[in-house]
């Protein structure tokens, strides 16, 4: 009969980074709503399946990994554009959303705007792609790379368009 002895021995390294209280949301929820308003008025509001808040890290941040809707108003309460994303992070400090994974946006003013990545920058009030984009309105397809538009989505450019484009006469 032999007898077989067999040690387990843990990487120190491996342990504390599991255990890091980093890797770990300081909040998490489900089925979430967020109402952001200014002078009383609310201007847009996240619906999001789960969030998590990381605010033990050296830039804290709110992921949103089951996906999210954003819902822009108008001054009149009027929905005036809305976004889905399979997935969104944002970060507190900057002010910055990054929104991927089959991003759609239905502007009332610009059409459908579809695309794989959209950064929203608060602070400057625009939202801008590197990406692939594809816009449809009502009139015509427009397709490039790049994307810049301000936060209502009422001017927008496609720094890299490609494919045919209609001009008016």
């Amino acid at each position: 009969c032999s007898v077989m002895l067999f040690s387990c021995e843990n990487d120190i390294k491996t342990i504390n980074s599991i255990t890091d209280i980093k890797n770990f949301p300081s909040q998490s929820a489900k089925n979430i709503e967020i109402l952001y308003s200014d002078s009383a008025i609310v201007k847009l509001k996240i619906i999001a399946p789960e969030m998590a808040r990381f605010s033990n890290t050296s830039e804290p941040y709110i992921e949103f990994n089951s996906g999210i809707e954003a819902i822009f108003y108008d001054k009149d309460k009027q929905v005036e554009t809305r976004m889905t994303a399979n997935y969104a992070i944002f970060y507190e400090a900057k002010e910055m959303w990054e929104a991927k994974e089959d991003v759609v946006v239905v502007s009332k003013k610009s059409g459908n705007i579809n695309t794989e990545l959209l950064i929203w920058d608060q602070k400057k009030e625009i939202f801008y792609s590197d990406k692939f984009v594809k816009i449809t309105s009502d009139n015509e397809i427009i397709m490039g790379v790049g994307f810049e538009a301000d936060q209502n989505f009422n001017n927008y450019t496609i720094l890299k368009p490609r494919g045919p484009i209609n001009l008016p006469n």
